[in-house]
């Protein structure tokens, strides 16, 4: 079997993970009764020999033939749109589900961190769910004890320890589990998408802890829909599409690819109520509708720079919420995040009423640079449930025409936001001396 990499860059002696022509195949559809006759049974199995193998309306490959290697103490980022394999890829990677075909060869211990609960006993305590990960993982009470503190400690959640964990919010679940799948000695992670669920601090300590197993030569597999995390993580990625890798290399060039060839809405307004929206959360509140207006209040995709842009976000809440974070955020066309506003920033109730209510928030003036940009939105109780998160909400770019001459910016400035400046020139006398004068202390 050959070890070429399918991104290239690994050997036959650095590969962490092989992965060869793995496919999933899933039956769709409604399940037949039970033949309960010998001529039901017959016409059953007419019915399926007619139906051939299984490759008809009712199987579902959710991946076809993926191959590809990750080489030791490579971070690779896992890129595409709900549906399209990158759960199923972790689930066999991780044992919990098999391929229909294919294989995937793990040279090392594997820890991973997917769906809320996976690798839990609701029944146990938090103490004891640490234990019984650890032991899953093949480790020893004593190396679990020495890692015990730094995990309690991470995940924050000391004074329920001996709960157990089917008490937990969804936030202290996360938590928790991260803790153990960080802390715990594997040579492999695997994380999902899972890391969304907890608060924007916590986050921000998950990544910058990924960072540090990055760093300390363990092999990541990292899943996420935030194209700014996959680029800060990543130094490689694959993009799968139905189930097919239809991309490797960089994880800049995929990054970049993959939101050019994203379908977002780009005439300044998305109805979001639409099946085909790609969102995460409990849909106990969600986004209706987005759009970008102009000062007269017309939709548009285009703006000057210079120019006053109108945000306005159309939110149902299916029941009275309080102590809600309602924004959004610029996502640059690298997947850099950019800036981000809330509603409850600009002094607004931060509760929401049962019902449709719209938020409107004003940028003026437009100080990105020239190019394409996204809008990201996001609904939560602040330090807890995701209520909805959409990472790409509308389309729009920022024209090289501005708005007011006086702010244009140079056609070869660098990066993504626009801050005036003024340069002069400083006679050399007026700078300071760059030694001290005065006698030395004996």
């Amino acid at each position: 079997m050959s070890r070429a990499s399918a991104g290239g860059g690994a050997h036959a002696g650095d590969v962490a993970i092989s992965v060869r022509r793995l496919s999933k195949r899933y039956t769709v559809g409604r399940a037949a009764p039970r033949p309960t006759t010998l001529r039901e049974a017959l016409l059953e199995r007419l019915r399926r020999r007619g139906d051939g193998d299984g490759d008809g309306d009712s199987a579902f490959w959710a991946l076809r033939d993926v191959s590809f290697d990750v080489g030791r103490g490579e971070v690779l980022g896992i890129i595409g749109r709900n549906g399209a394999g990158k759960s199923t890829l972790l689930k066999i990677l991780s044992r919990i589900t098999e391929p229909t075909d294919g294989e995937a060869q793990l040279h090392g211990r594997l820890g991973s961190l997917l769906e809320v609960g996976t690798g839990f006993h609701p029944e146990l305590t938090g103490r004891e769910n640490v234990f019984l990960n650890g032991t899953i993982l093949g480790m020893r009470r004593r190396e679990i004890e020495q890692q015990f503190d730094a995990i309690v400690d991470f995940a924050e959640v000391e004074r329920f320890l001996d709960t157990p964990v089917k008490r937990y919010s969804s936030g202290m679940y996360v938590r928790l589990a991260f803790a153990v799948a960080a802390h715990l000695s594997t040579d492999i992670l695997v994380v999902d998408e899972v890391l969304a669920v907890g608060d924007a601090s916590f986050q921000k300590r998950c990544l910058g802890k990924l960072g540090e197993v990055a760093r300390s030569g363990r092999t990541v597999l990292f899943v996420s829909h935030n194209m700014g995390q996959i680029q800060r993580l990543c130094t490689r990625a694959i993009v799968l599409r139905e189930g097919r890798v239809v991309q490797t290399g960089t994880a800049e060039a995929c990054v970049r690819d993959y939101l050019a060839a994203a379908q977002v809405s780009s005439d300044g307004r998305a109805d979001l109520r639409l099946s085909t929206v790609e969102r995460r959360g409990t849909g106990l509140a969600r986004f209706t509708r987005a759009e970008l207006l102009r000062s007269d209040g017309s939709p548009s995709s285009e703006f000057c720079f210079g120019e006053p842009m109108r945000i306005r976000l159309h939110v149902e809440s299916a029941a009275p919420l309080a102590s809600v974070v309602l924004g959004f955020s610029f996502i640059a066309g690298d997947g850099t995040e950019l800036q981000g506003a809330a509603v409850h920033d600009g002094g607004l109730a931060s509760d929401l009423d049962a019902g449709v209510q719209t938020f409107e928030c004003r940028v003026d003036p437009m100080v990105l640079t020239p190019g394409r940009y996204y809008l990201r939105g996001a609904v939560f109780r602040r330090k807890g449930e995701l209520y909805d998160h959409i990472d790409e909400m509308l389309a729009f770019d920022v024209l090289t025409v501005s708005a007011d001459a006086s702010r244009t910016p140079a056609s070869h400035y660098v990066g993504h936001v626009y801050l005036p400046y003024e340069w002069s020139r400083v006679a050399d006398h007026a700078a300071a001396p760059l030694v001290g004068s005065g006698e030395l202390a004996s």
